[in-house]
């Protein structure tokens, strides 16, 4: 197995370091991986000048698996556009064809009071949320800022889909739900966006290929409403780009923090980026005060999507809810009077749980 270990900037390097502590439970079990380091992000900017330099590309693209941290901090806002760490990554995502970005969003028994709905809103919920990574508004052209007819400023971009797209991630939506309830629902903007209704129009021609999976839509304006007035209504959403990057944020918070939320961004061939879906948090970076299960639960998603190996997922997935179970809470999930614990105590917690087998 051939992992390319990608930490990044701000709180990257702390998460990824525990990561790589439940790596070597299982190095030293005989599991049989390589571990390759590359910059990215500021960290490249400011050693090369380039957020995704060529030799760190390579390696992801040799990879079976890209295990990545967090990238971005306010030093780098001011830089040209294409040497904005963020930039870096959109590039690999599509570099590497990245299209389908798989975020799970589920809320552990011992955590539902940490959520800012009430217990009884959220206990039991276990979305997953499908975004297509690579089209959309992110990524069409033309786009750019310039100056009108009246002198003034504008900025402009493109939102386009072309059918392809839009119907290989609906095959990943629907057969990720004939493993779960069998339930899809599809968001849109259908009634103003031209291209959404091309998107549902889509959609609903792939759903004649799975009968045994129930199909719905909904405008992703009503979408956000019910992911805060009925959460567990979800089973699974496929959705675009840009309405799946605000989505799956807000249903991070159902779970209590942003901070217990992995991600998978799948290509046709399995290959695989795995990173937790929040950013660099560089207020508290180098403060040990990061969650590093998010982190933790990308490798297992890692182990179950892209290396074959869903007993070594489901081992780091019940670790994690053992330590939650024993009460180790980090600052981000802890209640009013609960100790909390480093980002390194925690990871220790669950490498201390892998190891008892």
């Amino acid at each position: 197995m051939k992992i390319a270990v990608l930490a990044g900037d701000g709180i990257g390097p702390e998460i990824v370091a525990e990561a790589l502590k439940v790596l070597s439970v299982f190095q030293r079990e005989g599991v049989d991986m390589e571990l390759e380091s590359a910059l990215v992000g500021g960290a490249a900017v400011d050693a090369v000048g380039d957020p995704l330099p060529a030799t760190t590309l390579h390696q992801c693209e040799v990879a079976d698996a890209v295990l990545f941290g967090a990238i971005g901090g306010p030093q780098y806002d001011t830089l040209p556009r294409h040497q904005r760490p963020e930039r870096g990554l959109l590039r690999l995502r599509k570099a590497l064809d990245l299209f389908a970005n798989l975020r799970p969003a589920q809320v552990f028994p011992e955590l539902a009071a940490a959520s800012t709905l009430r217990p009884e809103v959220v206990s039991g919920l276990d979305i997953l949320i499908i975004r297509e990574l690579t089209g959309d508004i992110y990524f069409g052209e033309p786009r750019g800022i310039r100056t009108n007819a009246a002198g003034e400023r504008e900025g402009f971009n493109t939102m386009v889909y072309a059918e392809s797209e839009i119907r290989r991630v609906a095959h990943w939506g629907f057969q990720a739900a004939q493993r779960r309830q069998k339930r899809l629902c599809s968001v849109d903007k259908m009634n103003v966006l031209e291209s959404t209704q091309l998107w549902r129009d889509v959609v609903t021609e792939v759903a004649v290929e799975y009968p045994d999976v129930v199909l719905s839509h909904m405008l992703v304006d009503n979408a956000a409403m019910q992911l805060v007035r009925n959460p567990r209504q979800f089973d699974v959403i496929v959705t675009g780009n840009i309405f799946g990057d605000i989505l799956s944020d807000e249903a991070s918070m159902l779970t209590g923090s942003i901070g217990m939320l992995p991600s998978a961004s799948l290509n046709a061939r399995g290959q695989g980026l795995y990173e937790p879906i929040h950013g660099s948090a560089p207020d508290i970076a180098g403060q040990g005060k990061a969650n590093p299960l998010a982190q933790i639960l990308s490798v297992a998603m890692m182990f179950r999507y892209s290396l074959e190996r869903p007993d070594l997922a489901d081992r780091i997935e019940a670790a994690v809810r053992q330590v939650l179970a024993q009460g180790l809470r980090t600052a981000d999930i802890a209640q009013a009077g609960e100790a909390v614990v480093s980002t390194s105590v925690m990871g220790d917690a669950v490498v201390a749980v892998l190891q008892r087998g």
